[in-house]
């Protein structure tokens, strides 16, 4: 099993950044891909940015490319989602989720573990 808690939501002014962390326990994250999600009020859950456990490779949505940065630290078993240019349309519940799988997928479905996500809110 592996347990998620996501960090370092809050309120931004729009154009503001902020730093999310997703940290692992019960098991290393280190054969995982893991994905940040988001999800606004009143809309379905959505893919914002995947990376994988060989390489690092990535993968982002359209809506977060040149904005937002996914990274991570294997030896701290930590994914970040480094989020700069901000908008209010950024505004959601952000969650972490990790797969025992190489591929980089944006399938909320093919995920086993997510966290308890953190709000961020985007102030115009």
């Amino acid at each position: 099993q592996v347990q998620l808690v996501e960090s370092g939501g809050g309120l931004v002014q729009a154009g503001g950044s902020l730093r999310l962390s997703c940290a692992a326990s019960g098991r290393t994250l280190g054969r995982y891909s893991v994905a940040w999600f988001r999800q606004a009020p009143g809309k379905e859950r959505e893919f914002a940015a995947v990376i994988g456990w060989v390489g690092g490779n990535t993968f982002y949505a359209d809506s977060v490319k040149g904005r937002f940065t996914i990274s991570r630290a294997n030896a701290k078993d930590t994914v970040f989602l480094q989020m700069n240019s901000l908008k209010p349309e950024d505004t959601a519940v952000y969650y972490c989720a990790a797969g025992p799988f190489l591929r980089l997928t944006s399938r909320a479905d093919e995920y086993n573990y997510w966290g308890q996500g953190t709000q961020v809110t985007v102030a115009s």
